[in-house]
């Protein structure tokens, strides 16, 4: 006799067959998706990680640029007071007729947009 005699064989042999199989595959293709699923984590986490780091930087390189800016309007803001300032000491007359003008200038410009001139 052979070794294949002493094994059952049968339609309940293979049925017991294809279960552990199927258990075997269902065991095997959870421990695949569980592994793809930490897998999936770990690099979303690292890009996330990445576009934090470069929007970071991102940030500090606007920050610097909008400092120097600010430095420089603010510098031209004062070299612009000292001009006028020295213009309505040396002709403070045409300083404040210049001024009434620009006033009544805005005046009319405001007050014919408020509604129908009749």
């Amino acid at each position: 006799m052979s070794d294949n005699a002493s094994l059952p064989t049968g339609p309940k042999s293979e049925a017991a067959k294809a279960k552990a199989a199927l258990k075997n595959a269902a065991g095997n293709a959870e421990a695949n998706f569980h592994e793809a699923a930490e897998h999936a984590k770990a690099a979303i986490t690292e890009a996330a990680n990445r576009a934090e780091a470069a929007i970071r930087e991102g940030l500090e390189t606007f920050r610097a640029q909008s400092r120097t800016y600010t430095d420089a309007a603010g510098h031209q803001l004062d070299v612009a007071q000292r001009y006028v300032s020295e213009r309505v000491k040396e002709r403070p007359i045409t300083a404040t007729l210049a001024g009434v003008g620009v006033g009544l200038l805005l005046g009319l410009l405001l007050a014919g947009r408020g509604g129908d001139r009749r």
